[in-house]
C-alpha cells in the first residue's frame, strides 16, 4: 500500500467504539493521513462508552481529535456522512484502503449490496471498485444466516471480514490490552507497523 495514500476510516454505531478510537489513535501515531467518518450512531455510541464529548461537526471534531491525539496538520480529515464531494467518493481519490471499525451489521448489508446510501458505503464501494484493501471489523453476536452469507459474499469480493474477537495468548491484563489486539492485527493487515502485540514466536513461550 502506498503510504502517501490516505487510509478511510470509518465508525458506525456497533457497541465497540474503543476499537476505532484506538486505531484512529495508532494510524496517527504511525504518521498516515487519515479520512474519518463518523456515523451519527457511531457519535452516540462514543458518548455512551467513553469519556469523550466530541463536537457534531466534521471540521470540530477534525480539530478536537487532532489536539487529543496530537495529529499533524493536515494529517487527520474528517467527512460528515452527506458529505458527497469528499475525496473518499470518488474513484479518482479514493484510499487505497479502508477500515470499517466497528461495523455494524446493517453497514455490512449495505455494503454487501452496494446501496451507496451515506459516505461511507459510498467510500467503501469505491474502494472495493478500485481494487483497493477494505476491511469490516463486526461487533456482532450472535450471527444469523443473513449476516454470515453477507459475509461470505463480501469474502468472495476480496474484502478481509475481521470480527472482533480478541485472543489471549499474549496473557491480557486489562480490557486495554484486549483491544489492542484486535488493532494491532487490522495494523498488520493494513502494512502499518505496530508494537501493540508482537507476533507468536512459535516456541511456547507466549506470543
Amino acid at each position: 500500500m502506498r503510504e502517501d495514500r490516505a487510509i478511510a476510516l470509518a465508525m458506525t454505531g456497533a457497541s465497540g467504539a474503543a476499537y476505532g478510537l484506538r486505531l484512529l489513535e495508532c494510524l496517527l501515531g504511525a504518521g498516515r493521513r487519515v479520512q474519518l467518518m463518523l456515523s451519527p450512531p457511531a457519535q452516540i455510541v462514543i458518548a455512551q462508552e467513553t469519556a469523550l464529548k466530541l463536537p457534531g461537526q466534521p471540521e470540530a471534531l477534525a480539530a478536537a481529535l487532532a489536539e487529543r491525539l496530537g495529529a499533524a496538520a493536515g494529517q487527520l480529515s474528517v467527512y460528515g456522512p452527506q458529505q458527497w464531494f469528499s475525496p473518499p467518493a470518488s474513484g479518482s481519490s479514493a484510499p487505497r484502503a479502508m477500515v470499517v471499525c466497528p461495523c455494524t451489521s446493517g453497514t455490512l448489508s449495505a455494503i454487501a449490496a452496494g446501496a451507496s446510501d451515506n459516505l461511507m458505503e459510498r467510500a467503501a464501494d469505491v474502494v472495493l471498485k478500485e481494487g483497493g484493501r477494505l476491511i469490516l471489523v463486526p461487533r456482532e453476536m450472535p450471527l444469523s444466516a443473513i449476516h454470515l452469507e453477507n459475509m461470505l459474499k463480501l469474502a468472495r469480493l476480496g474484502v478481509t471480514i475481521m470480527p472482533a474477537c480478541p485472543g489471549f495468548y499474549h496473557r491480557p491484563r486489562q480490557v486495554a490490552d484486549l483491544v489492542d489486539f484486535v488493532v494491532a492485527r487490522i495494523l498488520d493487515h493494513l502494512g502499518v507497523p505496530q508494537d501493540l502485540v508482537p507476533p507468536w514466536s512459535g516456541d511456547g513461550g507466549g506470543p
